[in-house]
């Protein structure tokens, strides 16, 4: 071999010292690298929605119409409750911003929940999926107080 066509094969060779074309393949990178991963924006609801349920003085969570189709669903025989109910999201590629709909319990005081509740949901969030969670925006809708439920019930029985 002449010493240009050594020179150019020592330009070819890997920093590992392997030669192109000398019979292995190799990969440089380990193989949980190699490739996407992508979530859905429903995977990172149902994370958030669960995560904000955990925390004391949640009561319940969304709006007004979206609570009062919840009940309806979830009295359907076979109707699941909806753990993502009060959640929005929006994820790209490396971070997620969520929005988040409380009930808060009467009494309890909502700059601690909503404080507690950010705070499980980031962690739970990133844990999970790897996410970085940009904000978590916490909307107290409703207060419930006692005897509501109560209520509730009342006006749904047949006379």
């Amino acid at each position: 071999m002449t010493a240009p066509q050594e020179q150019a094969l020592a330009r070819r060779e890997h920093a590992d010292g392997a030669v192109p074309g000398a019979g292995r393949t190799e990969v440089s990178e380990p193989a949980g690298t190699r490739g996407r991963t992508s979530i859905a924006d429903t995977v990172v609801v149902k994370i958030a929605g669960r995560a904000a349920r955990e925390i004391p003085g949640v009561h319940d969570m969304g709006g007004g119409l979206s609570r009062t189709l919840g009940a309806v669903r979830d009295r359907v025989p076979g109707g699941r409750p909806d753990i993502g109910r009060g959640v929005k999201v929006e994820v790209g590629e490396r971070q997620a911003a969520i929005d988040v709909e409380l009930v808060v319990e009467y009494g309890v005081p909502v700059p601690d929940v909503a404080r507690d509740v950010r705070e499980n949901v980031m962690a739970a969030v990133e844990r999970i999926t790897g996410l970085e969670v940009v904000e978590v925006n916490i909307a107290v809708t409703d207060v419930h107080l006692p005897g509501d439920d109560e209520e509730d019930t009342a006006g749904a029985r047949v006379a």
